[in-house]
């Protein structure tokens, strides 16, 4: 294993990795795992890649595991990018389709690492709160590590996600609010039930996961071989664009995170994709904080949207966020339910893909910033389905 150390996202602080931890000690901001890229390098390559297992966990070497430690997998990660067929004729459209991950979505590849990495530490009992996905899939991987699960979920969250939570054995407890109101239940009870909180970026593992979205992305654009000054050199073409469903916003920081260590690495160069947070007009805090130039998030206040996944008022990692938005000269915008559901509809009908309304709200958002001119004609762009239309019959009238 080559994990070095975690360091805090905000102040810098480092911590020791051999033992569960949630948030910084000093400022209480998210964790970040730092690997050993130059140690890593030596057996990790381009080469090698392509005859490794079809999990995320062929990416071993950049991954917080000891080598000897067998992960809990159910073997998530390696997921389709698909051309998009029919959807937007003048861009050059790509879908990466999470739907396909155990628990049908990317929540998969986070709690794969991070159930793997508490159970390696000690935990015996995790908690989280969820509004669906990450619940069912926290339910699966702790059940595959034989850990108990204790999830908290809003009442009126999906029926299917409470039933998987529910029938793979996890504890389900349902809260009149939203997923905040389920996170502060967990850290008022989580010392006296000896529960480790699994929260989204209150423990450092989740993102480590959730990084191997950028690492598949750039190996699934190809290795494409370019002329330097010094050398022949091997780099991946990255798209122009990333549309991103954001509730808490794991996924983007993972991905951006993934891109720094494979520009170490040399697979990649410097450029980046324009990456944009898209979210519900229901429920837009990083949207209402990027138009306002502010470098923090102020709770949104009455969060609604039927895209639980996006109904999340207040992310702890919206500093970071919004600075990957800046930083790839990118932007957030929001879209509003009735939109997701008719876009849905025309998703399935042109693409053959029942893509979740979080997804939706990104399809939606690409015609919108065509129309702003924020995307130009011929550009590559890559959309993230990042689960699976079924789970969320009740917002479809039948």
């Amino acid at each position: 294993m080559f994990l070095k150390h975690l360091e805090c996202s905000a102040c810098g602080l480092q911590h020791e990795w051999s033992r569960l931890q949630n948030l910084c000690r000093s400022c209480h901001k998210p964790l970040l795992a730092v690997v050993d890229l130059a140690a890593a390098s030596r057996t990790l390559t381009r080469e090698r890649l392509a005859t490794r297992e079809k999990s995320l966990w062929r990416y071993r070497e950049v991954l917080p595991l000891p080598g000897d430690v067998e992960p809990v997998s159910l073997g998530e990660g390696e997921t389709p990018l698909l051309h998009g067929q029919k959807f937007a004729d003048d861009i050059d459209l790509w879908i990466k389709d999470e739907s396909l991950n155990p628990t049908q979505s990317f929540k998969a590849r986070g709690m794969s690492v991070a159930v793997s990495m508490a159970k390696y530490l000690g935990a015996t009992k995790l908690a989280a709160p969820s509004a669906g996905n990450a619940g069912g899939a926290l339910a699966a991987y702790a059940a595959r590590a034989g850990l108990e699960a204790h999830i908290f979920m809003p009442r009126d969250t999906p029926r299917a996600n409470i039933i998987e939570c529910r029938e793979l054995g996890a504890h389900v407890t349902l809260i009149d609010g939203l997923i905040t109101d389920c996170g502060a239940e967990i850290a008022r009870r989580k010392e006296k039930e000896g529960w480790f909180d699994m929260s989204t970026l209150k423990e450092p593992y989740r993102v480590e996961g959730k990084k191997t979205l950028g690492y598949e992305l750039a190996e699934q654009c190809n290795w494409q071989h370019r002329k330097s000054s010094r050398a022949r050199d091997l780099r991946s073409e990255l798209p122009d664009v990333i549309l991103y469903p954001t509730g808490g916003g794991t996924g983007l920081i993972g991905m951006w995170k993934g891109f720094d260590e494979m520009e170490t690495l040399g697979w990649i160069g410097k450029k980046r994709p324009r990456m944009f947070a898209v979210q519900a007009a229901g429920c837009a805090p990083i949207v209402r904080a990027f138009e306002a130039g502010e470098k923090t998030a102020a709770e949104f206040p009455n969060a609604r949207t039927i895209a639980a996944g996006l109904r999340v008022p207040k992310a702890i990692g919206d500093f970071l966020i919004l600075k990957i938005l800046r930083e790839s000269n990118g932007g957030a915008i929001a879209v509003d339910d009735e939109e997701m559901i008719r876009v849905t509809r025309e998703v399935g009908a042109s693409e053959g893909l029942f893509v979740a309304p979080e997804a939706a709200a990104c399809f939606a958002a690409l015609k919108l910033l065509l129309r702003a001119g924020k995307i130009a004609s011929g550009e590559r762009v890559v959309i993230f389905n990042t689960g699976a239309g079924i789970k969320y019959l009740e917002c479809y009238n039948t």
